[in-house]
């Protein structure tokens, strides 16, 4: 059995995680499989939905993976997880987690890699690595400070704080918290909206805009003028300017 399962709904992949038995937990072939698949996204494709099946998006790290594992073979382990995250964060295509149940350890590492976030009121958050004696290793050092601060990453890990769905949204890691039941509807209505933009107008949002925020002011101005000049060039938007520009596109109202 596939540790995924694919759908699709118009222009939007609905990539499910599909490991219920073991609370959808990652293990090595589960990560190359997504791997695969953010790697080559399927043709005509514009966004991608991450969710779990059964009670839980994703419980974490499958610590059998880890079982007296070299210490060198656990630094390419991680790193496994790196590349594959980072297809996940820094590809061409808009992410959004639909989140339920148990985001834990590694199963917030990887929600934290996607662009947007649904949770559901059941959702909860734990790193729970530090009482385990283990430190995260797909990429949550780096990406939950620039979410919630190292101060509360901290907290999380040293004392096994759990966060629920309120909490965790008011952190800010989700950016829509919705009633149970609710978070694959409103993930696949959101993809299905960024999968309406301009190719370029996307690129210049999941690529341009982070570097942007991280660089030096002048660097980033700079950036900006670059970027928004290609992006403007493009033919999709010169159509769509002039759509807006003769009344055939909606105005943005409330």
């Amino acid at each position: 059995m596939s540790p995924l399962a694919l759908e699709t709904r118009g222009r939007v992949a609905v990539l499910r995680l599909s490991r219920p038995e073991k609370r959808n937990a990652l293990n090595t072939e589960t990560i190359l499989e997504l791997e695969r698949f953010f790697g080559s996204p399927p043709e005509g494709i514009g966004a991608v939905v991450l969710a779990g099946e059964g009670a839980h998006f994703c419980a974490g790290l499958d610590l059998s993976d880890l079982r007296e594992r070299p210490t060198w073979d656990a630094v390419l382990h991680s790193r496994r997880w790196h590349r594959t995250f980072d297809l996940i964060e820094s590809g061409p295509l808009p992410v959004v987690a639909a989140l339920h149940g148990a985001v834990i350890g590694g199963g917030l590492e990887l929600a934290a890699a996607a662009h947007l976030r649904v949770a559901e009121e059941s959702a909860y958050y734990a790193l729970p690595e530090g009482r385990r004696g283990l430190f995260v290793g797909g990429g949550g050092s780096v990406r939950l400070p620039r979410l919630i601060g190292a101060h509360r990453m901290t907290d999380m890990m040293l004392t096994g704080r759990v966060l629920d769905a309120a909490e965790g949204h008011a952190a800010s890691l989700s950016h829509y918290l919705v009633g149970d039941g609710e978070a694959l509807d409103k993930a696949v209505e959101l993809a299905g909206r960024a999968a309406e933009n301009a190719s370029v107008s996307t690129f210049a949002v999941l690529h341009a805009l982070p570097r942007i925020a991280q660089a030096a002011p002048e660097q980033g101005y700079l950036m900006e003028s670059l970027m928004s000049a290609v992006a403007a060039g493009g033919e999709d938007a010169q159509e769509r300017m002039r759509a807006f520009l003769e009344g055939r596109a909606a105005k943005v109202t409330r």
